[in-house]
């Protein structure tokens, strides 16, 4: 459950119980159960209403899933988190899974603080401002690039023939065919470990980049263009300029 859908449920919580204290509180509308049949009628309705409202919201927010949001819709922060975060307890992902949900946490907080550092440090209309955005952006972009191939993999994921597949208990698969079951399957995690081991390297060419605008007083558009850090980003962004989901 995340801190939202509690916050959801403490409102729900809360409005139900303010209505109730509105429509039977003496002091306000003053509905009496055991009074005339239209109040007493009303008031027991009003309290089944609210029952089954604190039940269903409650089941809603506690226990019920959310629909999963195809990969292909997936656009905001908080979307990539909730997505990532329905395959944290497949025991054969989760670590990757943690990291990957660490990861996306650092990537936010560092764009923010390499934003603020620039806006401090520039104008937004100086050419140093808009490259050094430029490169902080692009980064990013490839960051949940990366982060969107792993959901796309995840996707066609099955953990319960995983766990078939790698347990050692007899199968009516022939041997080869087993080994070629496991192999798919090893690459699946191959594949996840190489995404957020790259992605741990596009916030370390953050921090290095970050690091380097903290050392020096003064920028030429020039002396960007030959930094070790934008040269390293440079090199990463041309890398993958034809990378296909």
């Amino acid at each position: 459950m995340t801190g939202t859908n509690y916050i959801k449920l403490f409102g729900i919580i809360v409005g139900v119980a303010v209505l109730n204290i509105l429509v039977l509180s003496p002091g306000f509308i003053g509905v009496e159960i055991g009074g005339s049949a239209l109040m007493t009628a009303t008031g027991v309705t009003l309290l089944f209403a609210s029952a089954v409202v604190l039940i269903y919201g409650s089941y809603t927010l506690l226990f019920k899933q959310p629909v999963a949001l195809p990969v292909k819709q997936i656009q905001t922060h908080e979307d990539y988190i909730e997505a990532l975060s329905k395959f944290k307890r497949v025991k054969a992902l989760e670590g990757n899974i943690s990291l990957g949900l660490e990861q996306l946490d650092r990537m936010k907080k560092k764009k923010e603080t390499l934003l603020n550092v620039l806006n401090e440090r520039f104008d937004t209309t100086e050419l140093s401002y808009k490259k050094f955005a430029s490169v902080t952006y692009e980064v990013e972009k490839l960051f949940y690039l990366n982060v969107r191939s792993i959901l796309n993999r995840l996707s066609i994921f099955d953990e319960s023939e995983y766990e078939s597949v790698m347990s050692r208990k007899p199968t009516l698969f022939s041997p080869e065919l087993l080994q070629e079951k496991r192999k798919v399957y090893s690459e699946y995690l191959s594949f996840l470990s190489s995404s957020v081991g790259s992605n741990e390297e596009i916030l370390l060419k953050l921090d290095k980049l970050l690091l380097e605008i903290s050392r020096l007083d003064s920028f030429e558009p020039g002396d960007i263009e030959n930094m070790p850090c934008i040269q390293e980003i440079d090199s990463l962004i041309k890398q993958t300029k034809y990378y296909k989901q």
